[in-house]
């Protein structure tokens, strides 16, 4: 959508930088972001993957892909649509996305929406563990305008309630964009 360079221009300007390492090496992974806490994760998220120059699609609602601006969220952005209507069909058909190509890395916010949780949604943790890929952890921090990827990979194990623990910890207090609806 953005050129490397204005992309990289646009975001420093508004004061933000990238930290840690991306794993662009990593053939295939599931990258979760949090907090997501308003719709301007999203523009700061495309600047950061144009500047970064990653490799990255991102799963929304089906009802974002209407046309015309279906094309556009498709082609430019780099979207694949999901229908969230149908319970079950979700992680299946996004862990299957993995099956049919080399390289895939697909962003997912594990709140699943910009609301006030409790807990993080599983589809994320679902969808990786049914296409046997890591999740990479990246936190955008709007407190300090910094968009940080964990070099370290995460890797599902079969205890559930203690991998939710540790990844609901690890955003603990990350001040999203409104504050008062992230990880406490």
């Amino acid at each position: 959508m953005y050129s490397k360079l204005s992309a990289f221009i646009l975001y420093t300007l508004w004061g933000w930088k990238r930290t840690g390492k991306y794993p662009h090496d990593v053939k295939k992974l599931v990258l979760i972001v949090a907090p997501h806490t308003s719709n301007w994760d999203f523009p700061i998220g495309v600047l950061v993957r144009s500047a970064e120059n990653i490799n990255a699609y991102f799963v929304g609602k089906h009802t974002l892909f209407f046309w015309p601006i279906g094309y556009f969220m498709r082609t430019f952005m780099r979207g694949i649509p999901v229908d969230r209507r149908t319970k079950g069909n979700f992680v299946d058909a996004t862990a299957e996305l993995f099956e049919h190509r080399d390289y895939l890395h697909i962003v997912m916010a594990p709140e699943g929406t910009r609301s006030l949780v409790t807990k993080f949604k599983t589809g994320f943790y679902y969808t990786a563990k049914a296409a046997h890929v890591p999740i990479a952890l990246c936190k955008f921090d709007w407190a300090n305008k910094e968009v940080y990827f964990d070099p370290q990979l995460f890797y599902p194990t079969d205890d559930e309630e203690a991998d939710m623990a540790f990844l609901w910890n690890y955003y603990r207090n990350v001040k999203g964009y409104n504050p008062e609806l992230g990880v406490h």
